[in-house]
């Protein structure tokens, strides 16, 4: 019998205990705050805090560059890679921007977090049966009030830590709402916790912020403009995660979670 390595112990009976904690009373501090701050701004201020303390108990520490390009106040779509389950929390604690996500409808049923999402104006959106002017109502609601949006067009979190295609979805969206997009490259989480295993290892993340680029202006934009958007995005983002990749190496940690 094959004795699990320490950092699996570690998750199963320090972190996932910790975050649950975390989890529920950060999540009740939120949908409370949401009875006097309709805009969510403090609920968003909890999701802030809830970040950080799922990095700093985990010993994840975040390096951010190029965040000096965003101009403050402004309101972005932010546009992420997605390499880990961390990637939300390293951009949460890293932004100083009020932030929504765009999340499956699913997890609005979820106890706390789904509470959080529901109160806090995050967009819930049904994948089988998407409501495309819904959702377009609901971010042109989310850009008046001066909020910014992250989203991961992959789809999916990257098993090796490439870079996949981008979703066209989000980019047609940002061309009709005239959203300007600031890329995201979120280098090293996946060596925190790897897709489909139950095990978080403490390491060094690099959080890449590239200059905003502004949405086209096309009076009818199509899907042809939004794949065109989609892949100079993803090209960026491809260009930083592959160079900081190669010039990054792996903890000890990240070396016993491929061997095990």
């Amino acid at each position: 019998m094959r004795v699990p390595p320490f950092h699996w112990w570690r998750t199963v009976f320090f972190l996932i205990p910790a975050i649950s904690v975390y989890t529920i009373v950060l999540g009740t501090l939120s949908v409370c705050s949401t009875v006097f701050d309709r805009r969510g701004h403090l609920a968003h201020g909890c999701a802030r805090a809830w970040s950080w303390l799922i990095l700093a108990t985990t010993g994840v520490r975040v390096r951010v560059s190029g965040l000096e390009r965003v101009p403050a106040g402004g309101t972005y779509l932010f546009v992420s890679n997605h390499q880990s389950i961390y990637d939300i929390p390293v951009i949460f604690a890293s932004l100083p921007f009020q932030l929504r996500i765009t999340a499956k409808a699913s997890l609005g049923r979820f106890p706390f977090l789904g509470w959080h999402l529901q109160r806090a104006g995050h967009l819930l959106v049904d994948r089988r049966n998407p409501d495309r002017s819904g959702i377009l109502a609901g971010w042109r609601g989310l850009v008046s009030n001066g909020l910014s949006l992250i989203v991961f067009p992959e789809g999916t979190r990257s098993v090796d830590g490439r870079v996949g295609p981008f979703r066209a979805g989000s980019f047609l969206m940002a061309l009709e709402v005239q959203l300007p997009i600031v890329p995201l490259a979120v280098v090293g989480s996946r060596h925190v916790m790897k897709k489909g295993r139950l095990m978080t290892c403490p390491g060094d993340v690099t959080l890449v912020v590239h200059d905003p680029i502004p949405a086209p202006l096309i009076d009818s934009p199509t899907v042809h403009d939004a794949r065109e958007l989609a892949r100079r995005v993803q090209d960026a983002v491809r260009a930083s995660v592959e160079n900081a990749d190669a010039a990054a190496a792996d903890g000890d940690c990240a070396v016993r979670a491929r061997s095990s």
